[in-house]
């Protein structure tokens, strides 16, 4: 069973009111995502963050490898992602919008961080266009069938 097929009925049943995380554990599968939202209907969510986490040890995940799939498989998202850098030291990709969303001055994009311990976290951010304010993390909007898709495109290739 993968991510999407375990996720899908949870999301179906879980109605949050308030800020709240749902864990996902698929059988035989050595992921588990944690998906933590705001709030939550019969058909979306209002996301705060998602993480994916390997549930045992093993060797690291070649870094570009999976950045380079995550951005080309995660097309349920409002930018597509594209790789910004890896950091060797950390171990650590990051992937991000290849161009913002714009309102007025603000700027809107996701973020996913991908550790090659087996972990990624996607986020999504604000900011002003002029650099006057901070960035800050904002909640997206999914429905479940895109949480769901966008989770199982967060696994690493095999």
């Amino acid at each position: 069973m993968n991510l999407n097929e375990t996720l899908l009925p949870k999301l179906a049943e879980w109605r949050p009111a308030d800020r709240q995380t749902l864990q996902a554990n698929p059988e035989g599968s050595p992921w588990q995502i944690f998906v933590t939202v705001d709030s939550g209907d019969a058909y979306s969510c209002r996301v705060w963050e998602m993480t994916l986490r390997r549930t045992g040890a093993g060797e690291p995940i070649n870094l570009k490898g999976w950045a380079d799939s995550v951005a080309k498989r995660a097309t349920g998202l409002l930018e597509p992602l594209h790789l910004v850098e890896i950091d060797e030291p950390r171990q650590e990709a990051l992937v991000r919008s290849s161009e913002p969303s714009r309102r007025a001055i603000q700027l809107a994009y996701y973020e996913a961080i991908l550790k090659a311990t087996g972990e990624a976290t996607l986020r999504r951010f604000r900011s002003s266009q002029d650099g006057s304010t901070r960035r800050e993390q904002v909640p997206f909007m999914l429905t479940h069938e895109v949480l769901a898709k966008v989770a199982d495109d967060l696994v690493p290739p095999a």
